[in-house]
């Protein structure tokens, strides 16, 4: 089966990326953020500029002048002689996280099913069920590299299911809410082959009401979706 295009600068990332070459500023907050989404820096961690300057590979200044902006997003808080912090898990951060998610995703159901050409939905549904495909056939295979692909693929169409919607300041608040369920999933939830196959049935769920113009089923299905990953969040069991 085909998999999804990535590209790479410390981690391969979801869609939003900067396209033009960034200023050193944005680069350092891009690379940061990558090391945000795949748990590179864990919630709770304390860690100071110097350690973020060495795993995000850019200079001291450019993460100083970055820090700000995750401050003011809620993703780094600044220790006074201690460095940074990462912010923990707790009860309040994960629901939030998945209460913003929820409002937005859902909200963008409408647009999709007026305007979203139904040749990427078409493509979402047939790139699921070879997914679906490859992890019903050998147990023995090594899938390390294909799941962190399907991860990638999860992110990027949830990210554009919302940028459908040609709002840039919704796709902002939206990027900084990924980013927290990210961090969350990182650490809570272990992406393994059973764990994709359930979240291949659930996204299939959605996308096929969708495509069928239906926009009550999709609701259903993507609110679902949302239900069982916030229970996984919040350390429960499906």
């Amino acid at each position: 089966m085909s998999e999804p295009n990535v590209t790479h600068a410390v981690e391969p990332r979801p869609v939003g990326a900067q396209a033009a070459e960034p200023s050193l500023r944005q680069l350092a907050y891009d690379r940061i953020e990558d090391l945000l989404n795949w748990g590179r820096v864990r919630p709770g961690q304390i860690i100071s500029q110097r350690e973020l300057m060495e795993m995000a590979g850019v200079s001291l200044g450019s993460v100083r002048e970055a820090i700000p902006r995750f401050e003011a997003e809620g993703l780094l808080q600044t220790l006074p002689q201690r460095g940074i912090m990462v912010p923990s898990l707790d009860v309040t951060f994960i629901r939030e996280a998945y209460q913003m998610r929820r409002l937005i995703e859902l909200g963008a159901i409408p647009n999709l099913v007026a305007g979203l050409d139904q040749a990427q939905i078409k493509e979402w549904i047939r790139w699921h069920q070879d997914a679906q495909a490859r992890l019903s056939g050998d147990d023995e295979a090594d899938l390390s590299d294909f799941l962190r692909a399907f991860q990638l693929y999860d992110w990027d169409m949830h990210a554009s299911m919302v940028n459908a919607m040609e709002n840039r300041l919704v796709a902002n608040v939206y990027r900084v809410t990924a980013i927290k369920i990210r961090m969350t999933a990182q650490s809570r939830v272990r992406v393994t082959r059973q764990n994709a196959t359930r979240v291949i049935k659930e996204h299939l769920a959605f996308l096929v009401p969708l495509l069928a113009g239906d926009e009550h089923g999709a609701t259903r299905g993507l609110s679902h979706h949302i239900d069982q990953s916030l229970t996984l969040a919040l350390g429960g069991t499906l």
